[in-house]
């Protein structure tokens, strides 16, 4: 059963998200939160597996909210799901760099926000591909970025840098796979053993590995 808190000052929003979460067999509410230091507090109490965070409220902002849930220890196990329009792309950025685990719409169908609850909370990564490919364009159009390379950048091999350059593109194991004419499973091993060097949370923390490193 996956955990959920919802976080969001508007009523209604929350109201939709807890009748959608609450109607699937394999989901439940863990609790609500209407503002930022609100859902840092019912997070830290209900130690939920998946936050669905609003960006702008009152109090901290959401990214603040983030920030604060993926620094605590005791949070671990707990991945943050932005909510977002994309009106505003610094956050977007920000929030990746706070430690989202990915963003969706605020638009998104019902089925598919259901199905990227379970994604995250799975490990995998949360945006399909093209979906990917509009989040890093937003990251790349973003202010000039100060390079602040991984400490253990250097530990990766050849290929393994070469295979998070094109995580950070957007690409899929599969599409990785393709690209660099090797199996699905070898590609998938790179990016794992990719993720475990730099002590990356998920593929969305492993793209802000790779910006901010200059590897994308």
């Amino acid at each position: 059963m996956i955990s959920v808190l919802l976080v969001d000052d508007q009523d209604l929003v929350r109201m939709g998200l807890r009748a959608l979460v609450s109607g699937e067999e394999t989901m439940r509410v863990a609790g609500e939160a209407a503002d930022g230091l609100a859902a840092v507090a019912e997070a830290r109490r209900l130690r939920p597996d998946v936050v669905l965070m609003d960006v702008r409220m009152p109090g901290i902002d959401g990214v603040e909210a983030t920030r604060r849930i993926a620094a605590d220890p005791e949070l671990s196990g707990t991945r943050v799901v932005v909510l977002t329009t994309f009106e505003h792309d610094q956050y977007v950025v920000d929030g990746l760099r706070a430690g989202a685990s990915g963003f969706l719409l605020k638009n998104t169908p019902p089925a598919d926000l259901l199905a990227a609850i379970r994604t995250v909370h799975d490990g995998g990564a949360l945006l399909a591909p093209s979906a990917t490919r509009t989040l890093i364009r937003e990251f790349t159009t973003a202010a000039p970025r100060a390079l602040e390379p991984h400490p253990r950048i250097g530990d990766l091999t050849d290929r393994e840098r070469e295979v998070v350059g094109l995580v950070a593109q957007g690409m899929s194991n599969g599409e990785i796979a393709e690209h660099l004419v090797m199996s699905p499973a070898t590609a998938r091993t790179h990016v794992s053993r990719a993720m475990i060097k730099l002590s990356a949370r998920d593929r969305a923390q492993l793209v802000v590995f790779a910006f901010r490193s200059g590897l994308a």
